[in-house]
């Protein structure tokens, strides 16, 4: 199922939350892991393992860098092109996935992968899922979120009457994949969104609110935002070696 599968990656981002870094590198550029490979060389090999080997990236900011080091994807066994995120007005996630689309370099079911997320997912039945549900977009969505802040319980009189640093609760989450069918960028979405939007904030509550099927795909198991340098600084090096090799 996978072979038919093109998957595009994020990875056009100023990386602002990670600068200084990222006044030299793009931010999915940054190693992570105890052998220090790029968070993009880890997800690639980790759409190959699960056959996906037709990938583009969408890139903007020092996207030299990125092509440099991976040029046409041979030396990772994919086939890897690029859709620049700088002329006809196109911009943001979404914008840059609708360019791609209408530069030809994408006509199938489509994977979306933001460039600085880690998830070891089962892709195969991701697809499954999506194909099984004739869903037009998919969500990959986590069943419980940690979050980065601490929450509080109060009484009638605004007492704190309990503390958690930064609880796991129970609420849905999205984590930065999807699966979209080839037909929904195939809309006139310039004259409904522009050329400037967000696939998350903008597009997908665009398609619920105009009748798509929009699915979630429920994922238990860990990952890792590395968007900013607060996040990195709190990966689990010794975990990511271990599951991406």
């Amino acid at each position: 199922m996978s072979a038919n599968i093109t998957s595009l990656i994020l990875a056009g981002g100023q990386g602002e939350r990670f600068r200084p870094y990222t006044d030299i590198i793009p931010k999915p550029m940054i190693p992570v892991g105890n052998n220090e490979k790029p968070v993009l060389e880890l997800i690639v090999k980790w759409l190959r393992k699960h056959g996906v080997e037709d990938i583009v990236f969408l890139v903007n900011y020092k996207w030299r860098y990125i092509y440099n080091y991976f040029e046409d994807g041979s030396r990772f066994k994919v086939r890897i092109r690029y859709s620049i995120d700088e002329a006809n007005g196109y911009t943001n996630t979404g914008g840059s996935i609708l360019k791609a689309h209408r530069e030809g370099l994408v006509n199938g079911r489509t994977l979306i992968w933001y460039g600085d997320i880690l998830a070891p997912l089962d892709i195969h039945d991701l697809l499954k899922y999506h194909a099984e549900s004739k869903s037009d977009v998919t969500l990959v969505v986590t069943s419980r979120y940690r979050v980065p802040v601490g929450v509080v319980k109060m009484d009638s009189d605004n007492n704190i009457v309990e503390m958690r640093e930064k609880p796991e609760l129970d609420i849905n989450a999205t984590i930065g994949i999807a699966v979209i069918e080839p037909y929904i960028l195939e809309l006139k979405l310039e004259d409904k969104l522009g050329k400037d939007f967000d696939f998350m904030g903008d597009l997908v509550p665009w398609l619920i609110n105009n009748g798509y099927r929009v699915k979630a795909y429920i994922y238990n198991g860990e990952w890792f935002d590395v968007g900013s340098l607060e996040r990195y600084k709190k990966l689990d090096m010794e975990w990511i070696t271990r599951v991406f090799g």
